[in-house]
C-alpha cells in the first residue's frame, strides 16, 4: 500500500489508474493514425495541438471513471454494467466535446470519426484489461501473506474486509487461538493451531506478516517467538494498525487509552491547528464570494416557498465543548421540532420541505455554514458538529466521544464522505471511528482529499437525508 493524502491507498489501484491513463491516451492517438482526416498525423500532433485535444478526451473519460466509482471496490460484479458505464462515461465524453465545439474551441476537440474510432476501440480494450487486470495481473503482483494471532472480533471483521477488496492486496493464511469458543468463520479463516504453535506455523506457511489481535493477551501472547520471530525478519503488526489501512477508520472496541497517548503521529499539534484555520479562512472567503449569487437565489426561493426565516439557526457542540450557533439555509417546515424536541433527521423525513429536499440532496442547504468558518467555530473539514442533547448522551454510551470534539467541527468531513447519514448509536460509533482516524491523520493534504471527494459525493447527490 502506498500513503497518500495522510491516507492508505493500494498499490494495485495506483497501477491500474496509470495504465488505464496510457491505454485510453493510445486509443485514441491509434484512432488518429487509421483514420484519414485530411491531415499528416505528425502535423496534426505538432502543428494542430494533437497531443492535447487526445488528453482533453482521456481527462473526460478518467474523471468519469473516477465518479462511477470505478477505482473503488473494483472488483468485477457484472461484465454488462461495467460496459453500461464505461459507455455512459463515453457519451458524456461526446458532450463535452460538444460543448468546446460550440464555443469555439475546436483546438481542444478530436475531429467527428477520430473520436467516434477511438471511443469504439476503447470500449472493447478497456473492459478487456479491466478484466484480465482482475483475473491475471493482481495476481501477478503479489499479495501480502498474513497470519493472525488471535480470534477477536476484531481479526474476523479484517479477515471478511481483505476477502471483500483483493485489491488491498492482502492474503489471510489462516489464524492461531487456543479458545474454542471463539472460532471464527472457516470461510474466511482457517485454524492453524495454538498460539504456542507460532513458530513451526510460520516454517510450514511462510507468511509474510504477522498480525496480533489477541483479546487477552496477558500470559497469553507468546512474547519471545514473536520477537525471534521479529528479529528473523518477519513483520509484526496490531490487529488495529492493519484495521486502518484496510477500513480507513479506528476501531474503537479494542482502542486502548495508550495507543492514542503514544501515537506518534496523532495530529492535531498546534502548528496544524494554526495551519488549518489559515487556509480554512482562505477557501471559505473565496468560496462565499463565488457562491453568494447562488445564495442569494436559494434564499428567494425558500422564502417565497415556505413560510418562516431563510436561515435555520441551531445550537451546536464546537471544538473543545464550546458551544455555538450554526447557520444552514431552512430545509424544514417552520418550527418543525415543537412538539418533539430534538431528534435525529430520519430517511423522507415529513419534516423537509418539498424544495428542502432538493437543497439537501445537492448540499446547497450547507452554505451558509461557510460564514461560520469565516468567524471561526468550524472547518471547511471535520467531525460533524453535533446538538449539545446528543453529544451529552453519546458521552455517556461511546467511549472517546468526547475525543472528537478536541478539532473544530467541519461543513465536510472524512466521515461524512464515507459513510451514511447516522441516526443511530451504532452509526455514530461508525462515524466516531472515521473521526478518530481523521483527526489522528489531520493534515492538509488530508483536507484536500475530502474536498476532493465531498465535491464528488455532491455531484451525485449521495448520502443527502
Amino acid at each position: 500500500m502506498i500513503r497518500l493524502f495522510r491516507i492508505f491507498i493500494p498499490t494495485s489501484v495506483i497501477a491500474l489508474l496509470i495504465s488505464e491513463l496510457v491505454l485510453i491516451f493510445f486509443c485514441y492517438l491509434f484512432a488518429i493514425v487509421i483514420v484519414p482526416n485530411g491531415a499528416d498525423p505528425v502535423v496534426f500532433f505538432l502543428d494542430d495541438n494533437g497531443f492535447g485535444r487526445i488528453a482533453v478526451v482521456t481527462l473526460c473519460i478518467m474523471s468519469g471513471m473516477y465518479l462511477q466509482d470505478l477505482y473503488w471496490k473494483f472488483r468485477i460484479q457484472s461484465k454488462v454494467l461495467l460496459v453500461q458505464q464505461l459507455c455512459l462515461v463515453v457519451g458524456v465524453s461526446f458532450m463535452v466535446q460538444a460543448v468546446l465545439t460550440y464555443m469555439r474551441l475546436d483546438s481542444w476537440t478530436l475531429p467527428k470519426w477520430t473520436m467516434i474510432a477511438g471511443s469504439a476501440i476503447m470500449l472493447i480494450l478497456l473492459p478487456s484489461w479491466r478484466i484480465l487486470y482482475e483475473g491475471l495481473v493482481l495476481r501477478a503482483l503479489g499479495r501480502v501473506r498474513l497470519l493472525f494471532l488471535g480470534s477477536s472480533p476484531l481479526i474476523a471483521e479484517i479477515a471478511k474486509g481483505i476477502a471483500d477488496r483483493p485489491e488491498l492486496g492482502f492474503e489471510s493464511i489462516g489464524y492461531l487461538a487456543d479458545d474454542p469458543l471463539q472460532a471464527l468463520d472457516p470461510v474466511f479463516l482457517r485454524l492453524l493451531g495454538g498460539v504456542a504453535d507460532v513458530k513451526g506455523v510460520v516454517e510450514k506457511t511462510k507468511p509474510d506478516r504477522i498480525v496480533v489481535g489477541m483479546t487477552e493477551r496477558r500470559q497469553h501472547l507468546p512474547v519471545f517467538d514473536l520477537l525471534d520471530l521479529r528479529f528473523g525478519g518477519i513483520p509484526v503488526e496490531e490487529a488495529q494498525t492493519l484495521y486502518e489501512k484496510t477500513f480507513g477508520r479506528v476501531a474503537t472496541a479494542t482502542l486502548r487509552p495508550s495507543q492514542l497517548i503514544f501515537s506518534a503521529e496523532l495530529g492535531p499539534r498546534a502548528g496544524h491547528v494554526a495551519f488549518q484555520s489559515f487556509y480554512n479562512f482562505a477557501i471559505a472567503l473565496t468560496a462565499t464570494l463565488v457562491t453568494l449569487p447562488l445564495m442569494l437565489v436559494v434564499a428567494l426561493l425558500i422564502k417565497t416557498t415556505s413560510p418562516g426565516p431563510i436561515l435555520f439557526r441551531q445550537r451546536r457542540v464546537g471544538r473543545n465543548g464550546v458551544i455555538f450557533t450554526v447557520y444552514k439555509f431552512r430545509s424544514m417546515r417552520h418550527n418543525a421540532e415543537a412538539g418533539t424536541g430534538a431528534v435525529w433527521a430520519i430517511r423522507d423525513d415529513p419534516r423537509i420541505t418539498r424544495l428542502g429536499r432538493w437543497l439537501r440532496r445537492l448540499r446547497l442547504d450547507e452554505l451558509p455554514q461557510l460564514f461560520n468558518v469565516l468567524r471561526g467555530n468550524m472547518s471547511i473539514a471535520g467531525p460533524r458538529p453535533e446538538r449539545p442533547e446528543f453529544v451529552t448522551v453519546l458521552n455517556e454510551k461511546i467511549p472517546y466521544y468526547r475525543q472528537r470534539l478536541c478539532v473544530k467541527p467541519g461543513i465536510t468531513g472524512w466521515a461524512q464522505i464515507n459513510h451514511k447519514y447516522g441516526d443511530t448509536v451504532e452509526d455514530a460509533i461508525v462515524k466516531l471511528e472515521y473521526d478518530l482516524f481523521y483527526i489522528k491523520n489531520l493534515a492538509f493534504s488530508l483536507d484536500v482529499y475530502i474536498m476532493f471527494q465531498t465535491a464528488k459525493v455532491m455531484l451525485l447527490s449521495r448520502g443527502s437525508q
